[in-house]
């Protein structure tokens, strides 16, 4: 994909901020998704919800968000996938606020981006959550071994 390339190169960092696991959830009638318990403390004020590459949406808390925010700056305005990546990431990136029943709403631009209705995967990848429909989620599963197979660079990762 035309984002591979740019996005292998942004980095999250490291922060204590751990999203670990799976959980399934339901969206009420106004949009709202019960964000799990385990996750509430390590997203405090300032988090952002945005669009994701894979027509899901993530979640990132504000140290996060500010470190992909600075790195997607950098990028050259002149070059069409960096306009059309800043496009994605900014345009639809909204500060979230969880309620007292530690719930997020989701506008219906997003939802729609992501095929959000009824039922909600939400995946924690250590640093930052992402919000899926039930099946896109199993078809990006699906192709994980595929993808893995086909990279050009190899990840090595010390045991």
């Amino acid at each position: 994909m035309w984002y591979t390339e740019r996005i292998v190169k942004l980095s999250l960092g490291v922060g204590s901020r751990m999203f670990w696991g799976e959980y399934s959830h339901h969206l009420d009638k106004k949009g709202r998704l019960i964000i799990p318990a385990r996750y509430r403390s390590n997203l405090p004020v300032g988090a952002v919800l945005t669009r994701g590459l894979d027509r899901n949406l993530i979640i990132f808390p504000p140290d996060a968000w500010r470190g992909i925010s600075e790195q997607l700056n950098r990028l050259p305005i002149t070059d069409p996938k960096a306009r059309a990546l800043r496009r994605l990431m900014f345009s639809g990136m909204v500060e979230l606020s969880l309620d007292r029943q530690g719930r997020i709403l989701i506008p219906p631009y997003l939802r729609q981006y992501a095929a959000l209705d009824g039922e909600v995967l939400i995946v924690g990848m250590e640093t930052f959550i992402e919000l899926w429909n039930p099946d896109h989620w199993q078809v990006t599963l699906d192709g994980v071994t595929r993808a893995l197979a086909e990279a050009d660079h190899t990840l090595i990762l010390d045991w």
